[in-house]
């Protein structure tokens, strides 16, 4: 399972993808994605650092993506958060994970990592915002 803080990153920066290159306030985007705002700014602040949206103060400022969105992909928020998921460890939290210091749960782990590293990688920010969209879309 990916960190909080991942999951609300995937959602406001899908928010911010869905805005197309329009700049959007912290607290619009914490309203909408139902983010407590501090925690969300703080978020921003490291992804900001992080290379991956541009934040400006004043009237007409917020957040924007730094890159498009089909280019920033949940692996990106993952290692920019610093989410344990993306790091070679050991499933049983033993020691780093690898062939030479095999757990019982090491074949396991190796298969299923590669997978959800896989899948980390393929899905987008771009895929996030649209879903989040559809999500939000009144149902007539």
């Amino acid at each position: 399972m990916l960190s909080q803080a991942v999951g609300y990153a995937a959602s406001a920066l899908g928010y911010v993808a869905a805005a197309e290159g329009k700049p959007v306030l912290v607290r619009e985007i914490a309203d909408a994605c139902v983010i407590p705002a501090p925690y969300l700014s703080k978020i921003i602040h490291t992804l900001a650092k992080q290379g991956l949206v541009i934040t400006q103060r004043g009237v007409g400022g917020g957040v924007v993506l730094a890159r498009e969105p089909t280019t920033i992909s949940l692996y990106d928020l993952c290692r920019a958060l610093g989410d344990c998921v993306t790091e070679d460890r050991c499933m049983l939290g033993t020691a780093a994970c690898s062939d030479r210091r095999a757990c019982p749960a090491h074949e396991f782990w190796c298969e299923h990592r590669g997978k959800l590293l896989a899948f980390l990688k393929a899905t987008t920010v771009a895929e996030i915002g649209a879903f989040e969209a559809q999500q939000r879309a009144p149902v007539l």
